[in-house]
């Protein structure tokens, strides 16, 4: 099993790698915050989830409004619905409720425009790393070894960073996986069963503080 910890070593193998390799000055970073998360095709609808978001992050610039991103985070994904209002309404336990741990290594490219907002596009690799499922109130014994869901999740990212007090940004992040996470069979009450593929479809919102940052100086 891949933990949590062994993508900060990787981390800080590559940033030890990106560094004796060019020289550059590596900004370090902290980033904090949550997810609000859905998975397409579970027949369970809206950014209901949220969840846990946090990594350490190597910056490594290249041109004056260019850079390289890389992390080592922590991701809770998931999905969340409350019983319908006419079925048990005094149930306290939700209906549905799905919790997915990733460790990621998100890579991005960064353009920063007028030493203001910065923008960023990758992907990321993640490893399920845990798993609780709670359907009709009862926990189901699904697990990240069952063979129910997939143990990688590779997303694609777009990105968003402008500074708001000193070092410290506000990050706000769109992440959708490329591959399925799951396939899964929906029997109606009619009888009818239907195949659905599902996805992680991620809103991240968090706070990122830069140790080492540093201005470009713009010649144009």
């Amino acid at each position: 099993m891949i933990r949590i910890g062994t993508s900060f070593i990787t981390l800080l193998v590559l940033l030890w790698l990106a560094n004796t390799a060019s020289g550059q000055r590596i900004q370090g970073a902290i980033a904090f915050g949550g997810n609000l998360t859905q998975v397409d095709g579970d027949e369970v609808y809206g950014f209901k989830k949220i969840g846990f978001n946090a990594a350490a992050v190597a910056i490594i610039p290249i041109k004056e409004k260019w850079s390289v991103s890389l992390e080592a985070s922590f991701s809770q994904k998931g999905a969340y619905q409350k019983y319908p209002a006419q079925q048990n309404p005094n149930k306290e336990l939700p209906y549905y409720n799905l919790r997915l741990n990733y460790a990621e290594v998100p890579v991005m490219v960064h353009f920063t425009d007028k030493e203001f907002l910065t923008i960023g596009l990758g992907m990321s690799w993640g490893r399920l790393v845990g798993v609780k499922e709670i359907e009709w109130g009862i926990q189901t014994d699904v697990t990240p070894y069952s063979g129910d869901f997939s143990r990688s999740d590779i997303n694609g990212m777009v990105d968003i960073r402008f500074p708001i007090y000193k070092k410290l940004n506000f990050n706000f992040r769109y992440a959708y996986s490329f591959a399925k996470i799951r396939t899964r069979t929906y029997t109606y009450l009619s009888g009818d069963e239907v195949i659905r593929k599902q996805y992680n479809n991620v809103l991240t919102f968090r706070l990122i503080y830069i140790f080492n940052e540093r201005k470009p100086s713009y010649n144009d």
